[in-house]
């Protein structure tokens, strides 16, 4: 284990419950990864139908003195030793008053073997230094005293709740207020969260992948039709990858790598914007190729890790010019004292709806999710790693300067990403002038250019000089993702910033 980071941290978080978790581990000795870890955790309480623990994660930790590495904890196709008749069942299609309205599927058949929690564990192990009680902790405080429900949360649950959270009796309690699903500021308490939580903090992640909490969890998938087994939890292992790397002039950036697809296609946006320009126009352009290309070649390949390393290849190859023509994400940033940065995103798509009786835990339905699952429904063997946008971000300055950042929102994850850091990486934009700034989105796939956008003249200008079609937002709408942003100047100065797009919390201590 590393040793204990000094008590001073910048936290970027969903809620101030959460940021404050991460200082509060530090103080108690433990690293930025030990924050970071701990914020997530009592975000997957204080945010019902965001994300769940029983989900995917990956963490982005960039050790002083080393290099940085990405620890894989995204969700597997699971089945293993399941006969082919039981594969496409136990799934609800659902249409969701969500993003303009979306058909996802829904039930325990929608649910991929987790993978969050054994990337926490495995990222603690090399960089942590605070027992796992201690990083469990605030979590459960939270679900034992209680919590209100912020507004990305309440919103959720009370647009999709009636279809999502209604069908399954365990969820619905918990999500229901008399024949409503609750709301912004509702106080709600989890004992079912504490219980397991503890659980994790005495026996470790290992009662999932191969204990008491992974045959609750795999017996109630088998009872009501869906794919995870015993065999599937004990098999999931959490994989650490070196960062996928780019140079924005002084600044060494580091992603999520193959089979990511979020880090490539971030990795390569950034790369090409870098050569051309600033302005909306150019913006439009890199995007409007890059996610071609995702469209074409990635979302459709069967094996997304050398698909994500041919587009870096046929990037640094042959240049530009040979490039073709989900709200439930969270994420959070750390950066220590010391210049340990650490930055997690998780998702659990769009939520199964179905509770795993006696845990709390919901489980995941990224099996579920249409724009993962380009191949059809449980159409990969098991064990595969499953296509994900998350791209959680580290980055060093020649000076010294450390940061930490990412975002939710689905495939928007990417965009919002690259506008932020080529602002503030590529010219003299403060970070929080960067994360503020007015954000578009190129819609990828069909032959009109689709722009989704926020109120500015300039997006609006070059969009009608390319003959494109613009979709206008709201200013600071939560459909841009909302990023987080932690870093340590040169001098040693912590600060931390957050997207006034969605709920968030800064903190430092």
């Amino acid at each position: 284990m590393s040793a204990p980071s000094s008590p001073r941290v910048a936290v970027a978080a969903p809620n101030a419950l959460a940021a404050q978790a991460g200082v509060d581990v530090v103080h108690l000795g433990g690293t930025a990864v030990d924050a970071a870890v701990a914020a997530l955790m009592v975000t997957y309480v204080t945010e019902p139908g965001i994300v769940s623990a029983l989900g995917s994660a990956y963490v982005n930790v960039w050790p002083v003195g080393g290099d940085p590495v990405v620890y894989d904890g995204n969700t597997e196709m699971p089945g293993r030793g399941l006969p082919k008749a039981r594969f496409g069942g136990g799934l609800r299609e659902l249409r969701l008053d969500y993003g303009g309205g979306i058909t996802v599927y829904a039930g325990a058949g929608s649910a991929g073997t987790p993978g969050s929690l054994a990337a926490f564990d495995l990222a603690r192990r090399d960089h942590g230094a605070a027992p796992w009680k201690d990083v469990l902790d605030p979590a459960i405080d939270a679900a034992r005293r209680g919590f209100r429900i912020g507004a990305a949360a309440g919103s959720y649950l009370q647009l999709v709740g009636r279809t999502l959270y209604a069908f399954d009796p365990v969820t619905r309690a918990q999500h229901f207020d008399g024949d409503e699903p609750v709301g912004p500021g509702t106080l709600m308490t989890s004992p079912d969260l504490v219980d397991t939580f503890e659980r994790i903090a005495r026996d470790g992640v290992g009662t999932l992948y191969g204990g008491e909490l992974g045959q609750a969890v795999a017996d109630h998938v088998q009872r009501e039709g869906g794919l995870i087994t015993r065999a599937d939890l004990a098999a999931y292992t959490a994989v650490a990858r070196p960062a996928t790397r780019a140079t924005l002039r002084d600044w060494d950036v580091a992603t999520n790598p193959p089979p990511s697809i979020g880090g490539p296609v971030l990795t390569a946006m950034l790369r090409l914007l870098r050569d051309r320009g600033l302005s909306p126009a150019d913006v439009i352009e890199v995007q409007r190729q890059v996610l071609a290309y995702r469209s074409t070649r990635l979302d459709r390949a069967h094996d997304l890790k050398q698909a994500g390393r041919e587009l870096l290849e046929t990037l640094e190859t042959a240049g530009l010019e040979s490039l073709p023509t989900s709200t439930d994400t969270a994420h959070v940033s750390v950066v220590d004292a010391n210049g340990m940065a650490c930055a997690i995103t998780t998702s659990a798509g769009y939520s199964s709806g179905v509770t795993v009786p006696g845990t709390g835990l919901i489980l995941n339905n990224c099996l579920g999710e249409p724009e993962l699952n380009r191949l059809g429904l449980h159409a990969l063997p098991p064990g595969t790693r499953l296509a994900s946008n998350m791209a959680p971000t580290t980055a060093r300055h020649q000076d010294g300067s450390t940061l930490a950042i990412g975002s939710p929102g689905a495939d928007r994850i990417t965009t919002a990403l690259m506008q932020v850091m080529s602002r503030f990486a590529l010219s003299t934009t403060g970070i929080q002038e960067a994360i503020d700034a007015p954000r578009l989105h190129v819609q990828a796939g069909g032959d009109e250019l689709v722009v989704d956008h926020e109120p500015d003249p300039r997006i609006t200008a070059a969009i009608v000089a390319t003959g494109g079609h613009g979709v206008q937002h709201e200013a600071h709408a939560m459909y841009f993702g909302g990023v987080g942003v932690a870093w340590r100047d040169a001098h040693g100065d912590l600060q931390a910033g957050a997207d006034p797009r969605r709920a968030a919390a800064t903190a430092i201590g």
